[in-house]
């Protein structure tokens, strides 16, 4: 980067008016290469050209490739916000987010081939998934861009209703052969045995397209009427068809507790931060259910939050009327929310709401699209989407710039006052590395002191790190985050560590409650509670939880070992070196209890009277050394 350059444009940036208004990034060949608003066009552009090496890798990129820089000043903050919408429209800029929608449609086809007039002419086909609409007779719902939810609604009408899934044909194959597995688990009515009428399938068919159109809540509601009319002509066998029905719908929503929802107009947008990339998901619900859903991925040049608002305006102008929901829910709050809203009811002249759910349903569906969002990082990184949201959303609740893809735990652990040792355990991604998990014997301390333990502890960690000689698998990295076992006091303690050897980290403590349960985590200055983000909750509890087993399970063993050497050296003819020796060798009492006295006496370090000495010491119902060292009685 030519830094020269960059402090011209600086320069020039620091000239800019404390105004909102646009500004136009360009390259050599003239060409707006980014748009972007401001509240202060001059704080806005200045940061651009200060401290340019500490900026994002994709930042860093747009700042090399400005050649100069224009701008337009507006009224308010909301006329900047249109102005940016339709220049980033009109110059399509490299740098800001751009829309693909290169999907392929999905549509839900139905098709009832059992009406007493024609069974004889045709096959019966059951609902199903089709990519095309390619026959003119039967019906389509549709289009989808999601085939997950196509399937997902299929799949679901197919079970609640009992309907065919299988390749026979109708009525071709009525009465051949016996009915398959389905039919024995009550997941299709048997239309193969011959004993169910045209009729029978007609309403069961009518029903099922009536749950799609409507949701659970609607289909049960129209089969509870039926249920009760049937009851009251005493055909008990047709209402217990219907109480059936009504149950099979209801399992269905308890599996899928967000599938129907009572907006009737509505998306939710959820996004996570990958490495390089901004994931985002649109769930669209419409008539009270879940209809589509529609994946995207921006290569992003600032925060996530500037990718949702660019998103939203972007997406919501280019929608016919039509296509509008009536409410927003976002999974995350921006800042420009309330003045996107109008832009977007302005421009196209209909009303719409974005809101931020905080409880209820509507953080149930908000959380569903950000494991959606999360499911699409997902599948270039072999983690499950909702380990990779719960990592996201604790890099955001902390305020990262990127999420903690490497975190690092450290507990301290004391037996009896004694003993007195510290653990590390790694986390990528949301998952336990093992391979990394490290040990450590706090040196010459006599009395406990965490704070002095932890330092020690962190101190030998970094010095591993920051010697080239000692290429330590676990050592040879940084972390993007240090999580300690403890509040603002072992933060404190870190970071001062971190600043005497000129490195820096995010640091917070994991704090416990009385019951000893994850409440929140700590900075030097306040407690972040983490409670209300299930996602984060989980992951920092888990964290907690495994360094805490680590440390005390090393603790114990370490006291075990120190006993037993204690006793050891109690052993006629067991000094310090032969006593190390034989807990190298067997690892622990129980093993050395159960070797033979051959095997103590090929042990490294043992002569034969050592071994028989030893053996009587570990075996005290034995009469004599003699009789144990001869092997007779």
């Amino acid at each position: 980067m030519n830094l020269e350059h960059v402090a011209q444009l600086r320069k020039k940036a620091n000239a800019l008016p404390q105004e909102p208004g646009v500004y136009l990034m360009k390259d050599k060949g003239g060409t707006i290469i980014y748009v972007g608003k401001a509240k202060s066009l001059k704080n806005r552009v200045t940061s651009y050209f200060r401290a340019v090496e500490s900026h994002q890798a994709k930042v860093y990129a747009m700042v090399e490739h400005v050649e100069d820089f224009d701008y337009i000043v507006t009224d308010s903050e909301f006329e900047a916000l249109v102005l940016e919408c339709s220049l980033i429209k009109l110059h399509t800029p490299k740098y800001n987010i751009l829309l693909k929608d290169d999907k392929g449609y999905h549509y839900i086809k139905m098709r009832n081939q059992m009406r007493a007039e024609i069974i004889k002419q045709r096959a019966q086909e059951s609902i199903s998934a089709e990519k095309q609409r390619t026959d003119k007779t039967a019906t389509y719902l549709g289009p989808y861009t999601s085939s997950v939810v196509v399937k997902q609604t299929v799949d679901e009408a197919n079970k609640a209703f009992m309907l065919p899934t299988c390749s026979r044909q109708f009525p071709r194959d009525l009465g051949k052969g016996r009915p398959c597995l389905n039919y024995h688990i009550k997941q299709c009515m048997g239309v193969c045995t011959g004993r169910i009428s045209p009729q029978r399938y007609q309403e069961a068919m009518d029903e099922a397209i009536s749950f799609m159109r409507k949701g659970g809540a609607g289909s049960v509601e129209g089969l509870t009427k039926k249920m009760e009319e049937a009851a009251e002509e005493l055909d008990f066998e047709r209402a217990a068809r219907y109480r059936d029905r009504i149950a099979a719908i209801e399992k269905i929503g308890a599996q899928q507790k967000v599938m129907a929802y009572n907006h009737e107009n509505l998306d939710v947008v959820a996004a996570v931060q990958g490495e390089d990339s901004v994931y985002l998901s649109v769930l669209i619900f419409r008539e009270g259910r879940l209809r589509d859903k529609k994946d995207f991925t921006f290569d992003y040049f600032e925060s996530v939050e500037h990718v949702v608002e660019e998103f939203l305006l972007s997406y919501y102008l280019s929608l016919g009327r039509g296509q509008l929901p009536k409410e927003i829910f976002l999974e995350s709050d921006v800042e420009d929310r309330d003045m996107i809203a109008q832009v977007i009811s302005e421009h196209k002249k209909q009303k719409v709401i974005i809101t931020v759910p905080a409880r209820g349903k509507g953080r149930e569906v908000a959380e569903m699209a950000k494991n959606n969002a999360a499911q699409t990082l997902a599948r270039g990184t072999g983690r499950s989407g909702r380990e990779l949201s719960a990592v996201a959303e604790l890099g955001q609740l902390l305020g990262m710039q990127s999420p903690p893809a490497v975190i690092e735990a450290y507990d301290i652990s004391n037996y009896g006052g004694q003993t007195i040792v510290g653990g590390m355990v790694v986390f990528e991604n949301g998952r336990p590395q093992r391979k990394f998990y490290k040990r450590f014997t706090i040196r010459d301390q006599v009395q406990p002191d965490d704070y002095a333990a932890m330092a020690q502890m962190l101190s030998r960690r970094l010095e591993r790190y920051l010697d080239p000689e000692k290429k330590d698998p676990g050592f040879d990295r940084l972390p993007d985050l240090w999580l300690i076992d403890g509040g603002a006091g072992h933060v404190s303690v870190a970071k001062e560590v971190l600043r005497r050897h000129g490195l820096e980290l995010p640091v917070f403590g994991m704090v416990k409650d009385s019951r000893h349960r994850t409440r929140a985590v700590s900075s030097q200055d306040e407690e972040i509670a983490i409670s209300a983000n299930r996602g984060v909750f989980s992951l920092v509890t888990a964290i907690q939880d495994e360094v805490h087993r680590y440390s005390v399970e090393f603790s114990r063993n370490r006291h075990g070992r120190g006993t037993l050497t204690s006793r050891l050296l109690s052993v006629e003819g067991i000094g310090e070196v032969r006593a190390t020796k034989l807990l190298r060798h067997f690892k622990t009492q129980k093993a050395m209890a159960e070797a033979t006295l051959e095997e103590l006496e090929a042990s490294p370090g043992m002569t034969k009277t050592a071994a028989g000495t030893l053996f009587a010491f570990l075996h005290p119902g034995a009469e004599t050394k003699k009789e144990l060292t001869d092997g007779t009685k």
